[in-house]
């Protein structure tokens, strides 16, 4: 899953100085200038991968790009989201994407099958998945969890992880549990009692089953062992390719984050330009409560905006190994790098 980093920024290079031929022919000004040629500088084109259908939850990004934080940074950025179904790295592994936005355990994953990803900035600071149990349920510490059943979409990804960090906290294993696969249907689920626990989103199913008034307890993962959620990760490549515009993009997302954690309104109105659905009150008052619920999630790190935890980078490629998620060993070392966040 490799590609030419060479060949890529040719490309651009071509397309770029066939701009400045035309801009000069029709001007007959400097439109795209060196240094003290006293014009404006060409913004740097980078695609960022959001995955999937566009949602609120990457106010971020909407912000950023809306209040100009990109172009002020001298970005030109396209927020790319995948098809259904399309492979989450193939768009970067190809080049047709420059950054992509992923949780700690894809990368590693990603990694772990030889794909060269460096995670760049931590921007949900909190894992975002809980273990959820009626609140009426017998179920008041995870350590009540033993021979009691639970709901899981499947055995991959952060709400398996999450439970499997839950678990551990609480000196059990999945042995001593039993997991169900259910697919995406926790809140029907544990609603009808066909499970006595399901893992899931704080700020997707945890929302669900209050608009259907089913009162929950939650367990959320981030009170376990720490774990590493979702950020910017690009290819190492593209690092030494463009170190500076890494920079830039990562300090205007950051940019937006914190906006967006003291403006959530606004961050919903700016949001609408790319998510085709917020039409009506009913959706953005939706909306806005996952937005809500989302926003703790993002809190700014205490040691440093977008700062990666070396020990939770360890205890996630510690649980994962264990659990048989990853295709070999991986230099946890490799994985992450604080050296692109703005100072």
């Amino acid at each position: 899953m490799t590609y030419s980093i060479f060949r890529r920024l040719g490309a651009r290079s071509a397309a770029l100085g066939a701009v400045c031929v035309a801009l000069l022919a029709a001007t007959l000004l400097a439109g795209c200038n060196t240094a003290g040629s006293g014009g404006s500088t060409a913004l740097t084109p980078l695609t960022v991968g959001l995955t999937y259908v566009p949602n609120i939850q990457f106010a971020p990004f909407y912000v950023a790009e809306q209040l100009g934080y990109y172009k002020a940074a001298g970005l030109d950025v396209t927020l790319r989201h995948h098809n259904v179904g399309e492979d989450e790295f193939a768009a970067l592994a190809a080049g047709r994407e420059n950054v992509i936005f992923a949780s700690g355990d894809e990368v590693l994953q990603a990694r772990s099958k030889g794909l060269p990803l460096v995670y760049v900035a931590n921007v949900f600071t909190q894992y975002p998945v809980a273990l959820m149990v009626p609140a009426s349920s017998s179920i008041q510490s995870l350590a009540d969890l033993k021979g009691h059943t639970i709901g899981v979409p499947g055995q991959y990804g952060a709400t398996y992880i999450g439970l499997l960090d839950l678990l551990k906290s609480a000196g059990l294993s999945s042995t001593d549990v039993g997991i169900q696969t259910i697919g995406y249907t926790q809140v029907p689920s544990l609603i009808g009692h066909k499970v006595d626990a399901v893992m899931g989103y704080l700020n997707n199913e945890a929302i669900q089953f209050g608009q259907a008034g089913f009162a929950v307890r939650t367990f959320p993962a981030s009170q376990a062992e720490p774990l590493v959620s979702n950020g910017l990760a690009a290819e190492e490549s593209e690092l030494k390719a463009q170190p500076g515009a890494i920079r830039a993009l990562i300090a205007a997302t950051l940019k937006g984050v914190a906006y967006t954690n003291a403006h959530p309104q606004q961050a919903l109105t700016l949001s609408k330009n790319f998510v085709p659905d917020l039409t009506g009150a009913t959706a953005s008052a939706s909306a806005l409560k996952v937005l809500d619920a989302t926003i703790p999630l993002m809190k700014p790190n205490a040691t440093r905006p977008g700062y990666n935890d070396p020990a939770a980078w360890q205890s996630m490629d510690s649980l994962m190994q264990s659990a048989g998620q990853l295709n070999g060993s991986v230099d946890v070392s490799k994985v992450y790098s604080n050296a692109y966040l703005p100072s």
